[in-house]
């Protein structure tokens, strides 16, 4: 059989380059098996977090779902009365229409309860709080709050004729609030956020569960060198007051810059049991609490 010189430059031609181009190709596929791989696989289980509370939620670049995939199981929010609506903002210049508790908050957790069977976090044994901090008139703005809360019952624990009935989602309201009506109310919606000097009322902690206060009217400690004696004594005091009549404690105002103090400070609400570790820095706090 003769030779065909054009075949045997043909076959030489492709073995030079599949000399040459084989190892390029062969690094081309392991880098894209593993990255088709990760894409198909399912998502890192998030941890809940019982002591993350998300401050000011609602700055954030997902109201609610930030939060959520930290691991947060207690969010703050915000909210005006205007024209009916319950607008979540810090300030009244910044209320922007759409943005309302409904939206940003109370249908998402419809959603995500129902979608979870019944919890906000797979797997966690806790309730998740959501913090309504009332900016504007205290009874008209906790009315409206009372008929959005209710319109979700399904997922909102319920205080009727002296019995709890405990849902995925508990509502405090703090800010301006109207303890006298609140506590009146034969069925109620949410607890009522009480200050340090309400430790000793005797409330109930179906009125109040929850106990907030500035860090800085009670403690000079910023988290620089030692905790004075004194000050770890009076916050460990009060959480044990706190925790014997059946109330969650919680400080706004801490350090929150990204500062050794700022872990320091957390290190001791943490040792102390504080119930809520507030921050806006959500993957600070996440990190934090996970090591």
């Amino acid at each position: 059989m003769g030779v065909n010189p054009a075949g045997s430059t043909r076959d030489m031609t492709s073995r030079i380059l599949a000399t040459l181009f084989a190892p390029a190709l062969l690094a081309s596929l392991a880098l894209s098996a593993p990255a088709a791989a990760t894409t198909g696989a399912a998502p890192e289980p998030v941890v809940a977090l019982q002591q993350a509370h998300a401050h000011n939620d609602y700055e954030h670049q997902r109201p609610l779902l930030d939060a959520l995939d930290h691991g947060f199981t207690s969010v703050e929010a915000d909210v005006w009365l205007v024209d009916g609506e319950l607008l979540v903002a810090h300030d009244l210049a910044d209320v922007q229409p759409g943005r309302t508790l409904e939206s940003l908050y109370l249908e998402p957790l419809a959603k995500i309860v129902a979608d979870n069977g019944g919890t906000v976090h797979p797997g966690f044994d806790g309730t998740f709080q959501l913090l309504i901090d009332v900016k504007s008139a205290a009874r008209p703005t906790y009315d409206a709050i009372h008929a959005a809360l209710a319109a979700h019952e399904e997922i909102i624990t319920r205080f009727q004729h002296g019995a709890r009935k405990q849902r995925a989602v508990d509502a405090v309201i703090s800010g301006n609030r109207d303890l006298a009506f609140m506590s009146s109310q034969k069925k109620r919606f949410a607890g009522y956020d009480g200050r340090l000097g309400d430790l000793g009322s005797g409330l109930s902690s179906d009125v109040m569960p929850l106990v907030s206060d500035n860090w800085t009217r009670h403690f000079t400690w910023q988290g620089v060198g030692p905790m004075p004696a004194a000050e770890r004594a009076e916050l460990e005091a009060i959480v044990a007051q706190a925790h014997a009549a059946g109330y969650r404690v919680r400080f706004w105002a801490t350090p929150d810059a990204a500062l050794p103090n700022r872990e320091a400070v957390w290190q001791a609400l943490r040792n102390a049991g504080v119930d809520h570790i507030n921050t806006d820095d959500l993957a600070g706090l996440q990190a934090f609490l996970s090591s």
